[in-house]
């Protein structure tokens, strides 16, 4: 990432003291994660906050790092958030829980919000003439680096997506299992819904003898998620569905596959198509060595209709 952390938590800090509360000018992505800002609705908070969030999470419904800024006291908390709008059912490993000190404890008093999260890192912050200074909370007198700032934001990001994923790969989370629980879901709607999708105006279902084999078509190496043709060439298209983010790992078993299909069924030419929840960024830069490839994003569109008995 070009971009470090220090001067979008200085102006953080700054417009904290000013009451303004507009957040258009901060980032809305952080590398492979959201990133939402607020200054209160209405009215100024008595806790500003920078939180980063997983694609799997929500800032009113999850866990994630966030930045709270104690402004009446001068301290900046880069925590371990939990969510307090709802009572998640997912949190934090039971490593950070046991290890690590409560938000309300380190004060040793009672805050206006986010007390049960934990602390990560605090810094002491100095506002003198509208220029911050920020220095660590074990070293009073020695100010805290723009390098040391962005590790520490750095480290507590790479914690959190080892966090997740071992969520995700828990079948009986809810993190999990709130993805569009979708995986075999997600394969037999297009399937069953193949002539409206954008997919099926482009390519159509392999069909032998009478039968669908598009769906999970067998090869010695694994089954294909949906193997197809394309209406304009006749070219195969292997397509592979993530049941959430798809990242650079995706691009080498969707190149396994296609190899296969080139190898195996004497095809000259063999596109690959990813269908997933979210995108990241590391996807971009894998498939830039792998041409041919495409990524579609799904999104489900819940809606409710009155009842009718005609």
């Amino acid at each position: 990432m070009d971009e470090n952390i220090a001067p979008i938590l200085k102006n953080f800090i700054r417009q904290a003291h000013s009451g303004e509360l507009k957040t258009s000018i901060y980032p809305k992505e952080w590398g492979d994660f959201k990133m939402k800002t607020s200054f209160g609705m209405g009215a100024p908070a008595r806790v500003p906050w920078i939180a980063f969030t997983a694609p799997e999470m929500q800032v009113s419904n999850g866990f994630y790092p966030v930045y709270l800024y104690y402004k009446d006291k001068g301290i900046l908390i880069l925590a371990y958030g939990i969510s307090e709008t709802h009572e998640s059912t997912e949190t934090w490993p039971a490593e950070v829980m046991n290890s690590s000190e409560t938000i309300s404890a380190f004060f040793d008093a009672p805050v206006p919000r986010y007390g049960t999260s934990f602390i990560f890192r605090s810094y002491t912050i100095k506002v003198s003439d509208d220029v911050v200074f920020g220095f660590t909370e074990h070293a009073p007198n020695m100010q805290i680096s723009d390098q040391d700032l962005d590790a520490d934001l750095r480290t507590i990001l790479e914690y959190y997506a080892k966090a997740v994923a071992k969520k995700v790969e828990d079948k009986s989370s809810p993190t999990q299992q709130g993805l569009f629980y979708i995986e075999k879901q997600l394969e037999d709607f297009l399937i069953l819904n193949w002539a409206s999708t954008e997919l099926g105006q482009r390519f159509d279902l392999i069909v032998e003898e009478g039968e669908l084999v598009s769906q999970q078509y067998r090869t010695d190496i694994g089954p294909i998620d949906i193997l197809v043709r394309d209406k304009h060439d006749g070219a195969y298209v292997v397509i592979e569905l993530k049941r959430n983010q798809t990242s650079d790992d995706t691009v080498g078993q969707i190149a396994r596959y296609m190899g296969w299909v080139k190898k195996e069924m004497g095809a000259q030419d063999v596109r690959g198509v990813i269908v997933a929840g979210a995108y990241d960024r590391r996807l971009e830069y894998a498939l830039a060595t792998v041409p041919g490839v495409e990524v579609f994003l799904y999104e489900v569109d819940f809606k409710l209709k009155p009842f009718s008995e005609e």
